[in-house]
C-alpha cells in the first residue's frame, strides 16, 4: 500500500478503466502477462508525481487494451506534470503522444536523441530516416506502408484453394466456435480480437489440435511460430538453423530474402540461451519461414519484443516470402500497423473474453477492419506521406465524421 501523501484518489477508476477488478484478490505471481502489464500501469497512475515514465506500456496488451492504456496515461497530464513514454507500437505512440523524440545510432554502441517534434512529424522523420533540421540521414531507405505488395499486383496466381469446416473447442469454462472458411495460397490472413477470445486456440486447431468433434480435425501441413518462445537448444544460432532448416539456410534466395533483412548475422555464433527477447523472436520467425515442406505458416504475435524498425522489416519479409513461396499464413498480431500491412483478409473474433467467442470466416481487409474497429469504437485514417494508419483522437472532428459515415477504417491511397 502506498503512503497517502503520494497516493492519488483514483484507485477505483484505474481498476475500472484497466479491467483489474476481477484480479484484485489474486497473487501478483498468478497474473498473466497482460494482467501484470495493466497492474504495473495502474500502480504508476495512482501515485502523485511530477513526471510519469512508462517503458513499453503496450506489451502483452491487445488493441483495445493498448488504446485504453493510452487514454489512462494521457489522463495523468495536468499543467503541473508531464509523461515520458517509450513505445514501439507506432499507432499507440501516435495516439498517446503530443511530441516525439527520435533515437538513432548503433545498437549496443551509442545512441542519439533528437529534439522533440510534433508526434506526426517525429514519427514521419523516424520512418523517413532523415532529420531535416540537422540534414542527417541515419537510415539508407525510407519505410513506407503503401500496400503495393499483393499477389494481384505482383502477378502471382492463386491456384490452390483450401477449406476448413465449422469447428468448436472447449477449454475449461471457455468455448470457441469457428465458422467454416476458405483461403488460397499467396495469402496472409490476420486474426483480430481481444485477448482471451481464442485466436491461439484457433491456430492450434489448424495445426492439428483435436476439436470438440473428432470428425472436424484438420490435417494441414503447418509451420508454427508459438506465442511463447522458450530457448532450450544447447548451441549457437547457426547450429540451430542448420539442424532445423538446413535446406533453406543454405539456399541463396532464402539468405537474401529472409536471413539478411532479419539481421541474424551478428548473432549467428551466440548461444541461443543467451539471446534477448527480440533476438529470439527474429530467430523464431526465420525458423518458421524456413520450413518449406508445409502448406500453412502459423505466426502467433511475430511483433513481440521487436522495436519499431524491426517490426516493419519483419512485416515486409513475411509478406514477400508468403507471396513468392505461394503459401498461406495465418497471423495473430496486436500491432495495428503491422496487422494492416500484412493482411490480405482478416478473421474477426467476437464474444466475451475467457467465456465464449466466435471466429468469422475470412473477409476483406476493409469490411473486417470496419467490423473490428466498430466494436472497439475506434477510427483510423491514413497518413498521406507514408500511408501508415493513424488513430483518430477520441471525439475529434475526424473521429466523429468517420463514425457518422460508418467508415472506421480508411484504405484510400
Amino acid at each position: 500500500m502506498l503512503d497517502n501523501k503520494v497516493e492519488l484518489e483514483n484507485k477505483q477508476l484505474m481498476c475500472d478503466e484497466l479491467e483489474l477488478n476481477e484480479v484484485l484478490q489474486r497473487n501478483i505471481n498468478q497474473l498473466s502477462g497482460g494482467e501484470l502489464q495493466r497492474f504495473a500501469i495502474a500502480m504508476s497512475c495512482v501515485q502523485r508525481a511530477n513526471v510519469y515514465m512508462f517503458d513499453e506500456p503496450s506489451s502483452y496488451l491487445d488493441v483495445k487494451q493498448r488504446l485504453k492504456a493510452a487514454q489512462v496515461i494521457r489522463s495523468l497530464l495536468t499543467p503541473d506534470n508531464y509523461v515520458i513514454a517509450v513505445e514501439h507500437d507506432l499507432s499507440v505512440l501516435d495516439y498517446l503522444s503530443d511530441f516525439a523524440c527520435c533515437l538513432y545510432g548503433k545498437p549496443s554502441m551509442y545512441g542519439v536523441v533528437t529534439m522533440p517534434y510534433s508526434v506526426r512529424e517525429g514519427i514521419n522523420i523516424f520512418l523517413d530516416g532523415f532529420i531535416p533540421t540537422e540534414n542527417l540521414r541515419f537510415r539508407e531507405e525510407s519505410l513506407s506502408f503503401k500496400m503495393v505488395e499483393t499477389a494481384d499486383e505482383m502477378l502471382i496466381s492463386k491456384s490452390q484453394q483450401y477449406k476448413y469446416p465449422a469447428m468448436s473447442k472447449t477449454l475449461g469454462g471457455f468455448k470457441l466456435t469457428v465458422s467454416p472458411g476458405s483461403f488460397t495460397d499467396s495469402e496472409i490472413i490476420v486474426m483480430l480480437g481481444e485477448n482471451g477470445t481464442g485466436k491461439t486456440t484457433f491456430i492450434r486447431l489448424l495445426a492439428g489440435d483435436t476439436p470438440d468433434l473428432e470428425t472436424d480435425r484438420q490435417t494441414f501441413s503447418v509451420s508454427l511460430k508459438p506465442q511463447t518462445i522458450s530457448p532450450k537448444f544447447p548451441g549457437t544460432v547457426r547450429m540451430l538453423l542448420i539442424k532445423q532448416i538446413k535446406a533453406a539456410f543454405m539456399h541463396p534466395q532464402f539468405q537474401t530474402d529472409v536471413l539478411k533483412p532479419m539481421n541474424l548475422e551478428p548473432i549467428m555464433d551466440q548461444e541461443v540461451k543467451t539471446l534477448s527477447g527480440g533476438e529470439l523472436q527474429r530467430v523464431a520467425i526465420v525458423l518458421a519461414l524456413g520450413k518449406s515442406n508445409v502448406n500453412i505458416y502459423l505466426l502467433d504475435e511475430p511483433s513481440s519484443f521487436l522495436d519499431s524498425e524491426q517490426r516493419i522489416i519483419a512485416s515486409k519479409v513475411i509478406k514477400r516470402y508468403i507471396l513468392h513461396a505461394k503459401k498461406t499464413a495465418f497471423v495473430i498480431e496486436h500491432d495495428f500497423i503491422m496487422a494492416t500491412y500484412l493482411a490480405d483478409r482478416v478473421i474477426v473474433f467476437e464474444g466475451q473474453p475467457a467465456v465464449s467467442a466466435n471466429a468469422t470466416p475470412p473477409q476483406s481487409l476493409l469490411s473486417g477492419m470496419n467490423k473490428f474497429l466498430a466494436s472497439l469504437e475506434i477510427t483510423f485514417r491514413r497518413d498521406p506521406t507514408n500511408y501508415r494508419p493513424r488513430v483518430n483522437k477520441l471525439n475529434s472532428v475526424k473521429d466523429k465524421e468517420q463514425k457518422a459515415s460508418g467508415n472506421y477504417f480508411f484504405l484510400e491511397e
